[in-house]
């Protein structure tokens, strides 16, 4: 589909703020009014649409705070619990918790990188989780999961959304709620999330396939952030 609409605009209504293609209210894939609790966020994802060349293609790949929004407000709301728990059950499975035992450069590494987050999130959620060297599987704490889930809980549809990709994308809940508390800068979380390929490829070279895998987690990263950061009130319900 290419562009059709000459202007963009945001107005408020239908409880939050619209977006609007020539005066229309923004839908989503589901028929929704695409509506957004701050103005802020509403103006950004106007911008993207803005910002696509006349009678260009839109490609939605260059729209990610539409798309966070449009998932929030047609999948979440529909799907909230299982949302919630496909986000809250990496807390058992964290990237963070399952360390190198060589070589030492890439332990400390991992050690420097990793177990600042997760000594946050014990101080943050009071959920201690617990870190093994290998892939054997280890079974955390009930009571540390538990926090974990009821932090994913406290956040509403379209910080959800947001939540749940970034959980996703770099294989770590504790990464993903540093960066929606705003602790963790999205070049930071990046760099956690990839810490062990951006190890190898120091060591061994990059090449054109992984550099086009890097810059997409890189980009989906920074939207997911910049999506939490304008949303502002992401850890109230509604």
């Amino acid at each position: 589909m290419k562009r059709f609409y000459k202007g963009t605009a945001v107005d408020t209504g239908d409880g939050g703020h619209r977006v609007l293609l020539d005066g229309r209210p923004m839908r989503t894939p589901a028929k929704a009014v695409l509506v957004v609790p701050t103005r802020a966020l509403a103006e950004a994802i106007a911008a993207e649409w803005d910002e696509i060349p006349e009678k260009a293609e839109i490609n939605v790949s260059y729209l990610p705070l539409t798309r966070l929004a449009a998932t929030g407000i047609d999948r979440v709301t529909t799907q909230r619990q299982r949302v919630i728990d496909d986000t809250a059950k990496y807390a058992s499975t964290d990237m963070l918790c399952y360390r190198a035992g060589e070589p030492e450069s890439l332990v400390k590494r991992q050690q420097e990188t990793w177990q600042p987050l997760l000594d946050w999130a014990a101080e943050r959620y009071d959920a201690r989780l617990i870190v093994v060297e290998g892939m054997a599987f280890v079974s955390q704490p009930e009571e540390a999961v538990k926090r974990l889930h009821d932090a994913v809980a406290a956040y509403s549809d379209l910080g959800l959304s947001a939540l749940y990709n970034l959980t996703h994308i770099s294989g770590s809940l504790i990464v993903a709620l540093a960066v929606a508390e705003g602790h963790l800068a999205a070049d930071n979380a990046f760099t956690a999330a990839q810490l062990d390929e951006i190890y190898q490829i120091e060591r061994w070279g990059d090449d054109p396939i992984a550099a086009k895998r890097h810059a997409g987690i890189r980009h989906d990263i920074e939207a997911g952030a910049r999506f939490l950061a304008l949303l502002e009130a992401q850890r109230l319900r509604g």
